[in-house]
């Protein structure tokens, strides 16, 4: 499988951003598909996950309420609505999926075979 990622760019603090992720195939309905990020100088972290099948939905607390994810079965592509951006949202964002959704588990990098190439997020103050 693999991911393309896009819609990153520079945005002022309070503003809105939707970043999408096409899949070069069909995530089968136990597959999970999710967004992670990594700041400057930081560790890559979890940032929302999405079963396909759309059963269940997870985001990060320093996220939620702020973020949405979505996917569209129909595209083969996942969504990130990103409203009220913070400085602190600024990282390289990354989609990443998985054929196998595994309870407790989706929350971790090592769980996803398959990664996009990444889309920078800027928030400016």
């Amino acid at each position: 499988v693999q991911l393309q990622a896009s819609g990153g760019g520079l945005v002022q603090a309070g503003e809105s951003l939707r970043l999408s992720c096409a899949a070069s195939e069909r995530t089968n309905s136990n597959g999970v598909m999710a967004w992670f990020r990594q700041a400057p100088g930081k560790e890559r972290e979890f940032v929302a996950m999405i079963r396909w099948n759309g059963a269940r939905i997870l985001y990060a607390d320093s996220v939620k309420g702020r973020f949405t994810i979505s996917r569209d079965t129909a595209k083969n592509t996942l969504y990130l609505q990103m409203k009220s951006l913070k400085v602190e949202d600024t990282a390289v964002y990354y989609c990443a999926a998985d054929k196998v959704y595994r309870v407790g588990t989706m929350t971790r990098i090592s769980s996803y075979d398959y990664w996009g190439q990444g889309t920078q997020v800027t928030v400016s103050s």
